[in-house]
């Protein structure tokens, strides 16, 4: 006999969840303030929240799969968080990448940068879905957009797509771990093939 999880379990669930997706901000100004960084901590510092951006994305787009295998419709509740949490890190990610690698002095390079560098553009589309899905999250929106709220937020998809292509493009050298979140990502976007075969119906 399977056990369901109660509402109380999934409160305990998201308190946990939100513990793990701060903590690693703590560890971070930890890392910056005892010189735990390599030669070039702005780039470490871009990597390190853009990796975190990318494994709550993923977390994100975990949830509903595992809901179903685990016959757990209560672990839909900690999907909204989790993606909060990923748009927050994401902006991070675009923060320490305009003002370390920019400076404040020079934000207007922004927008050339984003031709000049490609990966760049993608990494703000990106972050704009982001900003969209994190807008629109709130119930009120929800109820308010009516069926409009689901056909905005199945965008994520397109996230899973651009985030770990640009997350590929913008390392010097080609190594194990942007190619592991690629994978994952494509294992999580094959799992909902039959959706997406009914969209082209």
């Amino acid at each position: 006999m399977r056990v369901r999880l109660t509402a109380k379990q999934i409160t305990w669930l998201k308190v946990a969840l939100h513990l793990a997706a701060f903590l690693p901000f703590l560890w971070l100004f930890y890392a910056i303030n005892s010189g735990q960084f390599s030669a070039d901590p702005a780039k470490d510092i871009q990597h390190f929240t853009g990796r975190m951006a990318l494994k709550l994305l993923l977390a994100t787009l975990l949830v509903t799969p595992l809901a179903r295998i685990a016959k757990q419709p209560l672990l839909i509740r900690t999907r909204r968080l989790l993606g909060l949490w990923c748009f927050a890190w994401a902006t991070l990610h675009l923060v320490s990448y305009s003002l370390l690698e920019l400076g404040i002095a020079n934000l207007s390079l922004l927008g050339q940068e984003l031709f000049t560098r490609p990966y760049l553009l993608l990494g703000i589309i990106s972050w704009l879905v982001l900003l969209a899905l994190a807008v629109t999250s709130p119930q009120a929106m929800q109820r308010k957009l009516g069926r409009n709220w689901q056909r905005l937020h199945n965008v994520v998809y397109l996230v899973a797509i651009l985030a770990p292509i640009h997350y590929l493009w913008s390392v010097k050298i080609l190594s194990p771990q942007p190619l592991i979140y690629a994978l994952l990502a494509a294992i999580l976007l094959l799992w909902r093939y039959k959706k997406f075969r009914s969209w082209l119906r």
